[in-house]
């Protein structure tokens, strides 16, 4: 089975849920965000790795389903925090209707997500709710990590990398976790489960770091160098001012305080292109997809590796 066999089978519970009606300004939200569509990775991971570790994958539907309502639940708050108007080419929830509709909403998503985790058997529940509570906190932290960035004077790339460990990629870990713990497999294989998760993470948000400035807007769905205009510490911006202060240049600088934010961003791109930043990032991509694959090799199941490698093989190569 491929990736669009497990896609296929969220979307149709995702339709199959059943929001309410009414409140109308509190469901059609939720309705027109979960209709944007979107990749589904997480909880497709989360099937796969059930499958993986020997169930069938529809044991850990509610579990997947609940990753996947979280992942929306942040996205709508984070598109509040980072004032984006689009998400997947599309006006972004508090700019269809307002702030608090969009705050409002995305808290009904969490809650969701809670109400179908308790669907999960009784024998599994305490270890999943576990994990998703301390990975709910940490993408918390992750945010306010980043959120920090915007106005700190110095940041490290080993602290910008914690940052995406923590905001993007220990959802991804929990998320095939969650398949191992439905599964019934042990405390090793599930550590390296959400190891393998964790490393893909941090590969995927540099992906979407260089697909943020780098990337086709209309492949993309969402404004091209959003993270410039906002001031944002990615790696791209990271290794551009390593390699500035070993050239003695202040051209990093300059950028920083051009007003006109479209020009910015063009003039941007020219430069991470002239002096290199573009290949030092996908260095530091390749690293963390080596890494994912080394713990997803170490796993001692009989089961297929190949949706899960077909999973790696998308993530690398994608333009969105």
């Amino acid at each position: 089975m491929n990736l669009n066999f497990y896609l296929d089978k969220v979307e149709a519970e995702i339709s199959n849920l059943g929001l309410p009606v009414k409140p109308e300004r509190l469901y059609s939200p939720l309705n027109y965000f979960l209709n944007l569509g979107g990749k589904r990775l997480r909880p497709v991971l989360t099937l796969i790795a059930t499958e993986f570790g020997g169930h069938s994958f529809q044991k850990s539907m509610d579990a997947a389903l609940a990753i996947e309502f979280f992942h929306n639940f942040t996205l709508i708050h984070d598109d509040i925090m980072d004032e984006a108007p689009l998400r997947r080419g599309l006006p972004t929830v508090h700019e269809k209707w307002n702030q608090n509709v969009a705050i409002l909403s995305g808290d009904v998503l969490l809650v969701k997500a809670y109400q179908l985790l308790s669907n999960q058997s009784k024998e599994h529940f305490s270890d999943l709710i576990w994990l998703f509570n301390k990975t709910a906190v940490e993408v918390c932290e992750g945010q306010q990590l980043d959120m920090d960035f915007e106005s700190q004077d110095q940041v490290t790339i080993d602290e910008y990398i914690e940052m995406i460990r923590l905001k993007t990629s220990v959802l991804l870990g929990c998320a095939l976790e969650f398949g191992f713990i439905v599964s019934n497999q042990n405390k090793e294989n599930r550590d390296k489960i959400y190891s393998f998760g964790v490393n893909l993470g941090i590969a995927f948000q540099i992906q979407d770091d260089l697909l943020d400035l780098f990337g086709d807007p209309e492949k993309v769905g969402k404004q091209i160098g959003g993270d410039v205009k906002s001031n944002k510490k990615t790696l791209l911006y990271l290794l551009a001012e390593e390699k500035s202060k070993s050239n003695s240049t202040n051209e990093l600088d300059s950028l920083k305080n051009m007003t006109d934010l479209d020009l910015r961003v063009q003039k941007t791109k020219e430069l991470y292109l002239k002096i290199g930043v573009l290949e030092e990032a996908k260095k530091y991509q390749e690293k963390y997809y080596q890494k994912a694959l080394e713990t997803l090799n170490s796993i001692e199941i009989s089961n297929s590796k190949n949706a899960l490698m077909e999973v790696v093989e998308f993530l690398f190569n994608r333009e969105h």
